[in-house]
C-alpha cells in the first residue's frame, strides 16, 4: 500500500499503458506498494496513451511495445513530439526484438520485461524520474549476446574497450545499470556537470547516442556481467 505520508505532489506519478488487463493490474499493484510512487492513469492501447499523456501531470510513461489502435512505438513517438523530456520505457517480451531498435530511435529510454522481479521495476521507475534509463539485466544481456557473432565480433569489442580509459569503462558500466547522473555523481565523486561533460565525451568517442545503447554496449563488451 502506498504511504500516505508522502504528500501527491512529490510522489513519482506514472502512466502505464497495456492491453493486457492482468498485465496492467499486475504491474500497478508492484508499483503500489513503493512509498514514492502513485500510477495516475492507465491505458488499454496506443491512442488513449496519448490522450492520458497530455491530460496528466507525468514523471514516468511505461508502454508495451505492441498494442492495438494505435501501438506503442507511434504513441512513443506523438508523447514525445509533444511531451519532449518525459522519461519513457517499453514494457516488452523477447519476442518484441525486432521493434526494440524503433523504440530507441523514437526515444525510448529503456526496456523492460513484464516478467521482471518487482523490486527491479520499482527500481526502475525511480531510475527513469531522475534522469537515469531503465534497463531489464535480462534484456540487456540477451540484445548483447545477439550482437555476438563469433571471432570478429570478439575483436571489435576489444578494440572498443581499448578505446577506453578505466574511469571511461567505469562511466559505462554506471550507465549501463541505469544510474542516473546524479547518483554517477555520488558513486565517481564527480559533479553532476562533470558527469554530463564526460558522458557527452564519451558518447561521441564511442558514436553512441543514448543510455540504451550505451547499456547494451557495456554488457557487450563484458563491463556488467
Amino acid at each position: 500500500m502506498t504511504d500516505t505520508s508522502i504528500p501527491s505532489a512529490q510522489r513519482i506519478r506514472v502512466l502505464i499503458a497495456d492491453d493486457d488487463r492482468l498485465v496492467r493490474a499486475g504491474i500497478v499493484g508492484i508499483l503500489s506498494t513503493a512509498h514514492d510512487i502513485q500510477v495516475v492513469a492507465e491505458a488499454e492501447d496506443g491512442l488513449e496513451a496519448t490522450n492520458a499523456a497530455s491530460a496528466h501531470r507525468l514523471d514516468v510513461v511505461l508502454l508495451d511495445i505492441q498494442m492495438p489502435r494505435l501501438d506503442g512505438i507511434q504513441a512513443l513517438r506523438d508523447i514525445k513530439r509533444h511531451h519532449p523530456h518525459l522519461p519513457v520505457a517499453m514494457l516488452t517480451t523477447f519476442s518484441d526484438d525486432l521493434l526494440i531498435s524503433d523504440a530507441v530511435s523514437a526515444g525510448a529510454l529503456g526496456f523492460l520485461l513484464k516478467s521482471d522481479d518487482p523490486q527491479q521495476l520499482i527500481g526502475s521507475v525511480r531510475a527513469l524520474a531522475q534522469g537515469g534509463g531503465a534497463f531489464s539485466p535480462r534484456v540487456a544481456r540477451w540484445l548483447a549476446t545477439r550482437e555476438r557473432t563469433g571471432i570478429r565480433s570478439d575483436q571489435q569489442n576489444q578494440r572498443i574497450r581499448d578505446l577506453l580509459t578505466a574511469r571511461q569503462m567505469e562511466l559505462l558500466a554506471l550507465v549501463g545499470q541505469g544510474l542516473s547522473n546524479s547518483q554517477i555523481a555520488a558513486q565517481m565523486r564527480l559533479s553532476e556537470g562533470t558527469v554530463k561533460q564526460y558522458l557527452s565525451a564519451l558518447f561521441t568517442l564511442l558514436n553512441i547516442d543514448n543510455r540504451v545503447h550505451a547499456a547494451v554496449l557495456a554488457y557487450r563488451i563484458g563491463l556488467i556481467e
